[in-house]
């Protein structure tokens, strides 16, 4: 295991508060909070992209976030019934 990988794993803990959240929160809450682990997902896979020296990986994080945007506007207006 190399640096890369150690700070995945330990940015990789640090999304438990989101998903306590996610589960537990209120509507903007949880919204906020999957906001932030989506963030913390691309960022856990850009440090195991080069942990793991594999390219592929970077288009991975790519998607990743094009869609994480994407998802979050959808759930908005999932939510909007709601709010």
């Amino acid at each position: 295991m190399n640096l890369w990988l150690l700070f995945a794993a330990i940015i990789l803990l640090s999304m438990l508060p989101c998903i306590w959240v996610c589960l537990t929160g209120r509507i903007m809450e949880r919204f906020v909070a999957l906001q932030m682990a989506q963030v913390l997902t691309a960022l856990v896979l850009l440090l195991c992209a080069q942990g793991y020296q594999r390219d592929i990986y970077y288009d991975v994080v790519l998607v990743l976030s094009v869609l994480a945007f994407a998802s979050g506007l959808v759930y908005l207006r999932f939510l909007e019934r709601w709010l």
